[in-house]
């Protein structure tokens, strides 16, 4: 973290009453009988400290014999309604979410309805995902009017138990943890005309950023590249995804009820319509306001009035129920506001590594929003920084191999030309370009001073991350990072776990109109204050196993958390001491009895996340069985989902005899804007022919779209074309004789192409589709600019070009109904782009977006 001394640095707790939740929480089913002795996390890592050994994957295994599932070891596109055997091709028929908010804590119950509208009994498997801050403590099982509640058992056995049922011919539902924001629901022996629900709890805790609070719902997993991941333990990843821009093949819905002690005063949805139905002054219910949108994260953001946050102490009191081994605990959790702003004379001078993901997931509309991320990000920087810019696909190349280069407008110009000249395409190999990032050399010796800063801009589509973990933790010492999720379908496991790990920040940027705003957050929390050297002492206040226990240092736009235990009653003082500006600061906050409250239930399952967190990381770095151990003993005392702990439901009932019926994986949306090509990188190495899932009009899908990633690649003409013409004023010279290439040809055509009445056009001028992304076939779009611009002969001239020898390059937004806008016209003088935009207004075709987001379209007209 950037250690800056601060002047005037003001850090304060406010107590403030979290509203009560007008439900009471959930009754908790019972748990696999825990330890009675205390379970302590904190002794375990003691033991920990300092312990290496070799990585681990984070999953266990459950992907049965990988030889045999090998050659499905990949993502891939599926077109419902195609080869039908008589089974349910697609048993989920919806899934909603009903969030209640009670100050800073979310309850989310999820609802999974599963039907079997086939001819045979079916098994469905379904990857979703879930918050990175979710801890599962609940699940059940609904068949008609009889609901099953799950046990929470050790992963291995909880399979077992499962398998058993499904042979058996018992209907049964498993939830399993792939990684900390990925699961796996599968539900056995779904009969011909059933319909069973499967209702998941969660809570999570919701931190404000610059007094903006954020509820994210993830909605879909994205396909991962599988280089680098266990063929074991990871066939999860074998999933099938629709082709892109096809609407997710269930309904979708979610409703929030929010309740604050504080007046609202804003509420808003970055990624969905919302309606907003306010009750008071501090509550609100939140619903869709239509259908869809189940193919990218639902984010909602709210700000109190005055810009206040709900900071101070949470306490909550057990019974000795069964979510803490039959033992009676208490747990407490401590948000702390962040200090306030710097002047700009306090801020040191950094250097900046960015590593930017160029890999065939990030096609296309990803990868336009990281370009125009990376432009704010390096229009930020300052003379005296220093920079460098890294990419990374299935290789990885580096700007300036020598050393970080001198934050000047032309560097600045040269790396932003560098990376708009990106296509995407290739595997996603994170591990080399991490490795190859962190190998560039330091500054002088006279530049020690300057603060180092990795900057990762990825969609997280791998499958690697206890290894990312691990090499970000063991080099630390080397920089700070600071991790944006592109996208939206990002995996925020990844994301959220990098910067954990090098104690920096996590972002998301969905659409490219946030990346400068996502930019100007990472600037702001390089510049801001911190108060460093952070300790907290208790008084009077017997707390143990507090998480985490190295604090991290206090930034100027999120407050820091804690989360712990106590014996005895609440009383005393928490004591806070840091070294700012001014020196050292020292504040407490008073911790009183009246902040016991019910509706606090949910503090023990995050306090045990917390840990479980913790300890899942040291595994990741070689920790080993001890960290697993401590793992499956926090997940069967507070019956939690963790990597080693499962939820299991199975009904008595009989209902298949023989267990037999086919296994169907529920195929999943494409996130909204992401390339078919993503499928097709994260097959690796295997391609397109060598997979037997992938059905001929799915094929074609991935085949279409990587002919437009080969011609944005291919290389330019040997010798440069020759000089427009001086007047565009003859029909023969002129735009509207232009000759059209055929899409999927690597360069300028030389085959003319029919006009009107099967009469050749004359050759003037050739256009030619330089890049597409996000958009279907453009040959619809080339037919329909080639009619514009002969319909447009007698048109008045267009003037002069002023004799460039440089090819005019137009840049056209084409949205979901084909119709067309200039962006912008390169290489052309003010007389000629009017024409331009005159004779293409209106233009329209079947070339559409393939996404509810506008596709892009970059046409070159040059000379013969």
């Amino acid at each position: 973290m950037v250690r800056t001394h601060l002047r005037h640095v003001r850090l304060f707790a406010l107590a403030v009453a979290v509203a009560a939740s007008p439900a009471a929480s959930p009754a908790t089913p019972a748990a696999t009988p825990a330890s009675s002795k205390p379970f302590s996390p904190s002794t375990v890592l003691t033991q920990l400290a300092g312990r290496t050994g070799v990585v681990s994957f984070n999953g266990a295994a459950g992907g049965g014999d990988v030889a045999a599932n090998d050659r499905s070891f990949a993502p891939y596109l599926l077109v419902v309604g195609e080869g039908s055997d008589g089974s349910e091709r697609v048993p989920l028929k919806a899934t909603s979410a009903v969030v209640d908010i009670a100050g800073v804590i979310a309850h989310v119950q999820v609802s999974q309805q599963f039907e079997n509208s086939g001819r045979r009994p079916i098994e469905a498997v379904y990857v979703f995902p879930a918050s990175t801050r979710a801890a599962v403590h609940a699940v059940r099982m609904t068949i008609g009017t009889r609901t099953i509640e799950a046990n929470i058992d050790r992963r291995q056995a909880a399979r077992e138990s499962y398998e058993t049922a499904r042979r058996e011919g018992k209907r049964a539902a498993l939830l399993e943890q792939e990684r900390a924001n990925v699961f796996t629901m599968n539900v056995a022996n779904i009969m011909p005309g059933d319909k069973i629900a499967v209702a998941l709890d969660y809570s999570e805790m919701l931190v404000p950023e610059n007094a903006i609070y954020e509820l994210v719902y993830p909605t879909v997993v994205g396909p991962r590249y599988t280089g680098g991941a266990d063929p074991g333990a990871d066939q999860w990843m074998a999933n099938p995804h629709l082709p892109a821009g096809t609407p997710e093949p269930y309904r979708f819905d979610i409703r929030v009820h929010l309740e604050t002690a504080i007046p609202i005063r804003e509420l808003s949805s970055p990624s969905h319509a919302i309606t907003v139905d306010y009750r008071t002054p501090g509550r609100a219910d939140v619903r869709l306001a239509g259908p869809g949108g189940g193919n990218h994260d639902f984010v909602l953001r709210y700000r109190l009035a005055g810009d206040k946050i709900q900071s101070g102490v949470l306490l909550w009191e057990g019974q000795g129920d069964a979510a803490g081994g039959g033992r009676r605990e208490n747990f407490f959790a401590l948000m702390m506001e962040p200090p306030r702003s710097p002047q700009p004379a306090e801020i040191p001078p950094r250097e900046y590594i960015f590593l930017l993901d160029v890999s065939g997931s990030m096609h296309g509309f990803p990868l336009d929003t990281a370009k125009e991320l990376m432009r704010h990000l390096l229009g930020r920087l300052r003379p005296t920084d220093y920079f460098n810019v890294a990419l990374f696909s299935g290789a990885a190349e580096v700007m300036s191999p020598a050393g970080s280069m001198p934050a000047t407008p032309a560097q600045i110009a040269g790396a932003v030309a560098r990376i708009e000249r990106q296509t995407g395409g290739g595997g996603t190999e994170l591990m080399g370009g991490l490795e190859m990032a962190y190998r560039i050399p330091k500054r002088a010796a006279s530049s020690a001073s300057v603060s180092r800063t990795v900057v990762v801009v990825t969609d997280g589509f791998v499958g690697v991350e206890a290894q990312a973990f691990r090499f970000i933790r063991e080099h630390l010492s080397e920089a700070n990072l600071f991790a944006f999720g592109i996208g939206t379908g990002v995996n925020r496991g990844l994301i959220e776990g990098m910067a954990r790990a090098g104690q920096g920040e996590p972002f998301v940027v969905l659409r490219p109109e946030k990346a400068a705003e996502a930019a100007h957050k990472l600037g702001a929390y390089v510049e801001q204050p911190v108060l460093t050297n952070v300790k907290v002492r208790f008084a009077g206040f017997d707390a143990y196993d507090v998480a985490p226990q190295q604090l991290p240092d206090l930034m100027a736009r999120r407050p820091l958390i804690l989360f712990g235990k106590y014996r005895g009653t609440a009383g005393g003082q928490i004591e806070i001491t840091g070294s700012g500006g001014a020196g050292w600061r020292y504040e407490k906050v008073e911790v009183r009895s009246s902040d016991v409250r019910p509706q606090n239930a949910a503090l023990r399952w995050l306090w045990a996340r917390r840990w479980v967190e913790t300890l899942d990381d040291e595994r990741a770095m070689g920790a080993g069985q001890p960290a697993e151990d401590a793992i499956t003993t926090l997940g069967l005392d507070y019956h939690l989902l963790t990597a080693f702990t499962s939820f299991v439901a199975v009904d008595s009932q009989v209902v298949n005899a023989g267990g037999q019926g086919s296994t169907v994986r529920q195929p999943l949306p494409m996130p909204e804007g992401v390339s078919n090509l993503s499928v097709q990188a994260a097959m690796g190495s295997g391609g397109l022919a060598g997979h037997a899932y992938l059905n001929k009009r799915a094929k074609r899908a991935v085949e279409e779209e990587s002919s437009l990633e080969n011609l944005a690649r291919s290389p330019a003409p040997a010798a440069a074309p020759p000089p427009m013409p001086s007047s565009m004023r003859a029909p023969k010279q002129g735009l509207d004789a232009a000759k059209v290439s055929r899409p999927g040809k690597r360069a300028v055509s030389d085959e003319p192409l029919e006009g009107a009445g099967g009469e050749e056009e004359p050759s003037g001028l050739v256009v030619t589709v330089a890049r597409a992304t996000s958009v279907g076939p453009t040959g619809a779009l080339l037919t329909a600019l080639r009619a514009a611009l002969r319909q447009s002969a007698g048109a008045a001239a267009c003037g002069e070009t002023g004799g460039s020898s440089k090819p005019i390059r137009l840049r056209l937004s084409i949205d979901a109904g084909g119709h067309v806008r200039i962006l912008a016209v390169v290489g052309a003088n003010s007389a000629l782009e009017s024409c331009l935009r005159a004779r293409l207004a209106g233009l329209s075709s079947a070339t559409a977006a393939l996404g509810k987001m506008p596709g892009l379209v970059e046409l070159t007209i040059s000379a013969r």
